[in-house]
């Protein structure tokens, strides 16, 4: 996926999300399957003794509100998005540290793994961390993601300059 793709979805989602839905910008993250869209709203108010349970049942209150009363909209706009951009697209809401996405894709992917690699998947399932191999190795990623985000941004920044000198080189239209 080019980074233009992703400029140009970006903006789209920019332009077309109702005022009320952005009052600071909504992230939208591209993949080849799959555009994720999501809105920050604002964190309920709650009194200043109120404990943890409350605050997280109001969270997830003000989450499911926002949800039920946006579907509407949210579905005539990704149906407009899947046609023009040939993409599945999947919302979220952050409010607060609470993040949360509506159905939202699991793309199956194969790998070939040698004895090494699947004996970690094994020793996570057999302590219960995960369910499956597939679950193992899917927990695996997110370890790793969350580990590896400044190494990985670094890599998404170079390739995206590779792109763009690619872009310049002789087989590009000329402007």
């Amino acid at each position: 996926m080019t980074a233009n793709i992703e400029a140009e979805v970006r903006g789209w989602f920019t332009g077309r999300l109702p005022q009320e839905w952005t009052q600071t910008p909504a992230e939208v993250s591209v993949d080849k399957d799959e555009v994720v869209v999501t809105v920050t709203i604002p964190e309920p108010t709650v009194s200043d003794d109120a404990g943890d349970v409350e605050r997280a049942a109001a969270g997830a209150g003000r989450v499911k509100a926002w949800r039920e009363q946006t579907r509407a909209e949210r579905m005539r706009l990704a149906d407009e998005a899947e046609h023009r951009f040939g993409r599945k697209v999947a919302w979220g809401v952050r409010s607060g540290e609470r993040r949360e996405l509506f159905t939202h894709l699991a793309v199956p992917v194969m790998t070939r793994l040698r004895q090494p690699e699947r004996q970690v998947l094994d020793t996570l399932v057999a302590a219960g961390v995960a369910r499956s191999r597939a679950d193992a190795l899917a927990w695996c990623v997110r370890l790793t993601g969350k580990h590896a985000d400044e190494w990985l941004g670094q890599l998404r920044e170079a390739m995206t300059a590779v792109e763009q000198v690619r872009a310049q080189g002789p087989d590009a239209p000329a402007a």
